[in-house]
């Protein structure tokens, strides 16, 4: 069973879509269970900005990253880089143990944005 809160964020995503001028953007999946995922940032002043995903997975999936989308917008990329699986699952009010890999690759579509972010800036 879900919580209030997955069925919300897989009914009404938030951040959904592409950011064409983004500054990072961070892909995953699973081949267990099929779900992909990629993040886009856009960076301010180290702040990220504004972030948008694009989900391709079930209600659990959408929803993880929906709410990632939320928790991160307006941090610094530190702050982000600390977001993990666990947090994301507690912030949506838990996650049955089948489904808990959803918020672990939410959490991993985010360091992997975080790591593009980080070397495109070395490369400047």
């Amino acid at each position: 069973m879900y919580s209030e809160k997955v069925m919300d964020h897989f009914t009404n995503p938030r951040n959904v879509g592409e950011l064409p001028d983004a500054d990072a953007i961070g892909e995953t999946g699973s081949f267990k269970c099929g779900d992909t995922m990629k993040l886009y940032l856009k960076v301010k002043d180290d702040r990220i900005e504004d972030i948008k995903f694009q989900t391709f997975g079930c209600g659990a999936a959408i929803a993880s990253s929906s709410m990632l989308t939320e928790m991160v917008k307006g941090r610094t990329i530190d702050e982000a880089a600390r977001v993990t699986n666990q947090d994301v699952a507690d912030q949506l009010g838990g996650l049955p143990p089948l489904k808990l890999h959803c918020s672990n690759l939410a959490a991993d579509a985010l360091q992997n944005a975080i790591g593009d972010y980080k070397s495109r800036q070395h490369s400047r």
